[in-house]
């Protein structure tokens, strides 16, 4: 016999040796007999209770929750009822005395085995099974072939009809059939057919693709003459317990190895190298391991790192660069992303979440890794001159910012000479408005109403402000439209200023002369398809990116409290009037606890006609 126990026992090839050794080492055997002895070399010299002691002793320190046929997979041909019970519910006295049974069974006396060899000399083991069903009859025969042991099983209906009987007779047969095989099984004639099986579930491992099967030996591909099938599918039967999932064959539950398999990487991303040894831990075989870990949902390899691959596009974006180590495009993080999310979505994501960094005009990091944050031509000119103390030349202000940032001298100079910023005495540069270095801090804009008062702006949970476009006619043509003066505050702005919003389908620039305005957005328009009645509500980032958020209109049967929501930009359910109430008052800048009365007053006050008549108080 060529198999060693860890052949018989798929657990004993999978768990590792630090944790084998300990509980298995016997002073009569060699170091790591269980997989360089064969199984019946191992029983003659300390004896088969011995072996089954030793195993016995593993199954409970290490495999207590196990179902005993996972374990020792040939006991669900002996006693497929206990195979079913696990060593924690047994004790280790039981399992001994179970495993021994099986070992016993396996390691006949030498003259009986003598006996099966004159009677079926050296058979190739196609026609070995093929003895099986030799006896049977036509009927028995179309029932093993088309319903056991078939590609697409036909079912009782059919194989009723066919020969004539009722539905409960086809299931006696089929029913008799499996006793008639596992009656036979268990016979000395089988006993070669028992050692492959063996054999292939410690060469198949936990999981393996479901063709490896087949190809696994050749004669798996032979056909059995008695069925007119693939050897290989009736072997397929004889692996109880594996699973077959999605093109995979999976000892135990498919989902619960999945499981196993994700939770390796909850820490996060490994090497592939590593990733396979760790996977390997699990039963599933080095050659395999790297083709289960791209078949596990959740999982992806990316430059030769498994990573958790969740389904939310800010924890993939953080994953792709967590691998690369250095910033970004957002180009670049689509590409390496590979699914349908939009660059606008992902650019939007990349602004908003805190965990990651703008550090260049077109590139960003994670947080984490620290560094300046990058904030548009405009906000680092700034920066710049805050740092020299207020006013700067303008060449330092162009060799800083060109030798840091991915931007043009020219851009620089453009920029430093508009509106923002103007000339000292000396010709350096200094922010417009601000007073000499030593003479104070400029007093900032005030406007009438602040954002909190403004008619379409409402704020997120995050804190930001933002505007609600109702999209129209001229929006979709090109036109400009004007902003409130509230907004425009926020958005830093004073009389005289401008300020230009980079988007990912073109710049769109925000001035105030006699009232603030803003550019075009048809642009940003098309990416959503937007048509009249429809609502993108906009903001503008800490960094100068144009962030947007579109909402189709709301349709008419939609309840007028949900209409009122919907212009807020909510779109979930809400249980009761009082919950949207407290909704649209915490997004017009009021606390929790504000009464019905002080939420209508502010909206009021605001401006807001088309939400007090949706909420019946105008």
């Amino acid at each position: 016999m060529n198999l060693s126990l860890s052949d018989l026992a798929p657990p004993v090839r999978w768990t590792s040796p630090g944790q084998i050794a300990p509980i298995a080492e016997d002073a009569d055997l060699p170091a790591a007999w269980w997989q360089a002895v064969p199984f019946d070399r191992a029983c003659a010299i300390v004896g088969t209770q011995r072996v089954a002691g030793h195993l016995a002793d593993l199954a409970v320190a290490c495999w207590g929750h196990l179902a005993l046929g996972d374990i020792l997979p040939l006991l669900r041909l002996s006693d497929p009822a206990e195979s079913e019970r696990t060593p924690e519910s047994l004790g280790k006295d039981v399992v001994e005395k179970l495993f021994l049974g099986v070992f016993e069974r396996l390691l006949e006396p030498a003259d009986q085995a003598a006996q099966v060899r004159a009677a079926h000399p050296e058979r190739p083991l196609p026609e070995l099974i093929d003895l099986l069903f030799v006896d049977l009859d036509e009927r028995q025969r179309a029932i093993a072939r088309d319903r056991l042991y078939a590609a697409q099983r036909a079912t009782l209906d059919e194989l009723a009809q066919r020969f004539n009987v009722t539905r409960e007779r086809i299931r006696q047969i089929e029913r008799d059939l499996r006793d008639h095989v596992e009656a036979w099984l268990a016979g000395p004639e089988a006993a070669p057919l028992v050692g492959h099986v063996a054999w292939l579930r410690g060469r198949l491992g936990s999981a393996v693709p479901a063709d490896d099967l087949a190809a696994i030996v050749p004669w798996h591909h032979d056909e059995l003459k008695t069925l007119g099938i693939p050897a290989w599918r009736f072997v397929r039967t004889l692996l109880s317990g594996y699973e077959q999932a999605d093109g995979w064959l999976v000892a135990g539950g498919a989902d619960e190895l999945r499981e196993k398999t994700r939770q390796l990487f909850s820490d996060g991303p490994r090497p592939l190298e590593e990733a396979v040894t760790m996977v390997a831990q699990l039963g599933v075989r080095e050659d395999v391991a790297e083709r289960w870990i791209r078949s596990v949902p959740q999982l992806r390899i990316l430059e030769n790192y498994v990573v958790p691959w969740p389904r939310s596009i800010n924890e993939k974006a953080e994953a792709v660069l967590a691998i690369s180590g250095d910033p970004m495009t957002p180009e670049e993080i689509q590409e390496r992303i590979g699914e349908d999310y939009s660059l606008v979505g992902i650019r939007n994501q990349l602004t908003a979440d805190d965990r990651f960094l703008r550090v260049d005009r077109n590139k960003y990091g994670l947080a984490r890794w620290g560094g300046e944050e990058y904030l548009g031509i405009r906000e680092m000119i700034a920066r710049e001159i805050e740092r020299a103390g207020g006013e700067a030349p303008i060449s330092a202000i162009v060799a800083n910012l060109t030798s840091r940032y991915d931007v043009s001298e020219s851009s620089v100079r453009a920029y430093a000479g508009g509106p923002g910023f103007e000339r000292t005495q000396r010709g350096w540069v200094r922010v417009a408005g601000s007073s000499p270095p030593g003479s104070g801090p400029a007093e900032p804009y005030q406007p009438r109403k602040d954002v909190s008062e403004t008619r379409r702006c409402f704020r997120s949970r995050d804190g930001r402000w933002w505007h609600r476009v109702d999209v129209n006619a001229e929006h979709l043509r090109g036109s400009g439209s004007p902003l409130p003066t509230g907004f425009a505050a926020y958005l830093g702005m004073a009389p005289g200023g401008s300020l230009t919003a980079s988007a990912p389908s073109g710049d769109v620039v925000i001035s105030w002369h006699n009232q603030p305005t803003m550019g075009s957005i048809r642009n940003v328009l098309a990416e959503f398809k937007a048509a009249e009645g429809d609502h993108v509500f906009l903001t503008v980032s800490d960094g100068g990116e144009l962030l947007t958020r579109y909402l189709p209109a709301a349709p008419p049967e939609l309840p007028p409290l949900n209409r009122a929501l919907h212009l807020i930009g909510y779109t979930a359910p809400v249980q009761s009037e009082a919950e949207g109430l407290r909704l649209i008052g915490a997004r017009i800048g009021l606390p929790e606890t504000a009464s019905r009365e002080e939420v209508l007053a502010r909206l009021r006050e605001r401006g807001d006609r088309d939400i007090l008549t949706f909420l019946g108080a105008e």
